[in-house]
């Protein structure tokens, strides 16, 4: 039996075991499982370092204070007005007119001059009238002489008293013509009711007038009458006699005066509101019947009430507040000054300034202009640039 031999066997017994793998593989493991911790915990560190920077530098960075205007809330009595919304109308006003039919002959007056009582304005066609006039004057001339003598023969007993009475009789039904006649011929004559400015004229020469037909205005502007209403709260607060202060838009910055000279004694079931009327002299005849007015009936004092600038307020949905301005003292000694938002609870404005029923007392100061730019704890300070005009008038142009 022949053994072949390979050359590439070698002559090492077959039961030797093999060489155990080298620890190189494990080696790399924890190198690099060590580098990638050491990597992520040196980024874990820098995000921790970048955001104490961060928080430290912001800490440190803070914004300048915001320059504020400031107002002082004063304890104050302000007037207590009642305001409300009429209109203006002539104390005397009228659209004269004839009394009877008739054709117009003759036009007086010129349109928009100042007329006095018992100014002839417009003369009608009276041409019968007088003519019955004339017939009436006659008969009572003839009436006359025979009263006269009726009367003289009867003193010396040569007439009865029949005679005399008939006589009488027809001389008054004489006279009684002429006074219905003379006053048809002044109701033909068309006159000024009383004094006062015409308006335009609505007639013309030859235009047949009927009774009523308005012929032109007569406005009395020396005295007026502002109507308005107010609301059953505050009727009671309303006396005759108190003043009324008016406002028109035709002239703005202006303000009349008047009294109340009328209350109406029933209030209106349908708006519950009662009706005010209130005596406006107009020397200057400037007010003109049919102005909307905003009147302001001035009723008497209050007790002192907590007041700030009405620029101060700001009016929201969630409420009304102002800025109050705190001091407190820092960590160095220095004192700085911030601004709390305090909810208000608000009262009547009057001229500029608002009343404040609850939430700031007197002392405290307010931020008047600048709140607009200003959170609850903000810092301010406060300007010594001066304060806009409160209220603050609009440019006219």
């Amino acid at each position: 039996m022949n053994i072949v031999t390979e050359h590439k066997i070698s002559g090492e017994p077959i039961d030797n075991k093999a060489p155990k793998r080298p620890v190189r593989p494990v080696l790399w493991f924890i190198i690099v499982g060590t580098l990638l911790a050491v990597l992520v915990g040196g980024l874990v560190w820098f995000n921790y370092f970048r955001g104490q920077m961060i928080k430290q530098f912001f800490a440190n960075n803070k914004p300048p204070p915001t320059a504020v205007s400031a107002a002082e809330a004063k304890s104050e009595v302000v007037p207590n007005l009642l305001t409300a919304v009429g209109g203006l109308v002539a104390v005397h006003q009228v659209d004269v007119s004839a009394d009877v039919n008739g054709r117009v002959t003759e036009i007086k007056f010129a349109p928009g001059t100042r007329v006095e009582a018992g100014t002839p304005l417009v003369q009608l066609f009276d041409a019968p009238e007088q003519g019955d006039l004339a017939n009436y004057k006659a008969q009572a001339t003839v009436a006359q002489l025979s009263l006269d003598r009726a009367k003289q023969l009867a003193a010396r007993q040569f007439g009865p008293q029949a005679t005399v009475d008939t006589a009488q009789a027809a001389y008054d039904q004489a006279q009684a013509g002429i006074a219905k006649t003379e006053a048809l011929i002044s109701q033909k004559l068309v006159r000024a009711p009383f004094s006062g400015d015409l308006g335009v004229r609505k007639v013309e020469v030859g235009q047949y007038l009927t009774a009523g037909t308005a012929i032109v205005s007569l406005t009395d502007l020396s005295e007026l009458w502002a109507n308005f209403t107010v609301t059953e709260k505050d009727s009671g607060s309303l006396k005759v006699g108190q003043t009324v202060k008016l406002k028109v838009d035709a002239y703005p910055g202006r303000i009349f005066e008047g009294k109340i000279t009328t209350i109406e004694p029933q209030i209106s079931t349908d708006t519950r509101n009662i009706r005010v009327q209130a005596t406006i002299a107009n020397p200057e005849k400037i007010l003109k019947p049919g102005m909307f007015v905003t009147t302001t009936v001035v009723l008497p004092d209050k007790p002192a009430v907590i007041t700030v600038p009405e620029t101060a307020v700001d009016y929201t949905l969630y409420g009304d507040s102002v800025f109050v301005i705190t001091e407190k003292k820092e960590a160095d000694g220095k004192t700085s000054l911030s601004a709390v938002r305090t909810f208000v609870q608000t009262g009547n404005r009057v001229e500029g300034r608002v009343e404040i029923i609850k939430g700031v007392k007197a002392g405290d100061k307010v931020v008047a202009v600048g709140q607009l730019k200003l959170q609850s704890g903000a810092a301010v300070s406060i300007s010594t640039d001066p304060a806009p005009q409160i209220p603050a008038q609009p440019p006219r142009y």
